[in-house]
């Protein structure tokens, strides 16, 4: 099995350095370049398994970065009701089905938090039993 190929960007060569450094010493092809723009060239062959790109460099144009990693079409509207129903799921997952202290983090009540879980068909996860 081959190593994964990664290409490290980023200013400040020292940095740079004991990144590339530390990815070989784990198995990794690494190579660290200083500017964007020469990614592509540095492992010959397909492009990079991963890029690392420092994010806090100055010339790094952070909003033409984000456009093209971004999809072409914006999501979807999602209805409230989807948005809340699986914020619910989740606390109750974060809490371990603890009903009232998820109501207490969603700032509702515990009777409210009820009549969502029943409206929405929430299962919550099975309490651990107290040992």
């Amino acid at each position: 099995m081959t190593a994964l190929e990664i290409v490290v960007v980023g200013p400040d060569a020292s940095r740079r350095a004991s990144l590339v450094a530390a990815l070989r010493e784990a198995g990794y092809r690494a190579v660290g370049i200083d500017r964007l723009g020469d990614a592509a060239r540095p492992i010959p062959g397909d492009a990079p398994d991963i890029l690392a790109i420092d994010l806090h460099d100055p010339g790094l144009d952070l909003p033409r970065l984000r456009q093209a990693l971004a999809p072409a079409a914006p999501p979807g509207v999602e209805p409230l009701e989807a948005v809340e129903r699986r914020h619910i799921a989740a606390m109750l997952d974060h809490t371990g089905g603890n009903r009232r202290q998820a109501a207490l983090l969603l700032g509702i009540s515990r009777s409210t938090l009820l009549n969502k879980i029943r409206r929405y068909g929430i299962e919550p996860p099975a309490r651990n039993p107290p040992r």
